[in-house]
């Protein structure tokens, strides 16, 4: 074998594992962000881990994180829960920072 063949394995292998880590950091910040959503809309236990797992699914509709906003935001709206966008994006920013520490850690 190449020592180009040797590089070109090695950033394949390299890209693949950044592309697990991105997913399963992904996949952690929308389950933390549907927890504290759920918390909001007075779901706890067994109910706010369905609920955080419907964030998580939801998130598979497009990349980025608009889809689990919409998602919340809807539901906030059906329950007349008042919380602002803003407030929104810095929980999506603290799940985010949280969900990062977590799958470095693991």
């Amino acid at each position: 074998m190449t020592t180009f063949d040797d590089r070109e394995k090695a950033f394949e292998s390299r890209f693949a594992h950044q592309e697990k880590v991105d997913f399963a950091v992904e996949a952690r910040t929308s389950k933390l962000f549907g927890l504290w959503a759920a918390e909001k809309l007075g779901l706890s236990g067994a109910d706010a881990n369905t609920y955080a797992q419907s964030v998580v699914a939801a998130n598979l509709e497009e990349k980025g994180f608009d889809d689990i906003l919409r998602k919340v935001r809807k539901d906030f709206d059906a329950k007349s829960i008042e919380i602002s966008d803003h407030l929104m994006n810095v929980e999506l920013d603290k799940a985010l920072a949280e969900a990062r520490k977590q799958v470095q850690s693991s």
